[in-house]
């Protein structure tokens, strides 16, 4: 649960926000917030109200796709250039109207 709570406080932090307003946000006391963010064990519907609070999506990941969907997330900042001079080699339409 401790990994939780860490990937909670980091995601508020980089939306810059305080404990305070994030509680405001979603519709608890600042304590309540706080406990749950520190050692909290957060029901499910709790949950849902940080992660849309947050801006994120809560979901169930099975084990065996875990690896695929850590690196496609760990990759979702790189720019896609090589997808896009591949897709412009493989495009034979490509230049054909244009001036030489």
């Amino acid at each position: 649960m401790n990994s939780l709570h860490n990937q909670i406080k980091k995601r508020r932090k980089e939306l810059g926000f305080k404990q305070e307003d994030m509680a405001t946000h979603i519709g608890m006391s600042r304590q309540q917030y706080q406990r749950l963010e520190s050692k909290g064990n957060p029901r499910l519907d709790t949950l849902e109200l940080i992660s849309k609070g947050l801006k994120m999506e809560l979901m169930l990941i099975p084990k065996d796709k875990l690896r695929a969907v850590k690196d496609i997330l760990n990759n979702a900042h790189e720019p896609s250039q090589p997808q896009e001079k591949n897709r412009k080699e493989n495009d034979p339409w490509e230049g054909l109207l244009e001036d030489s």
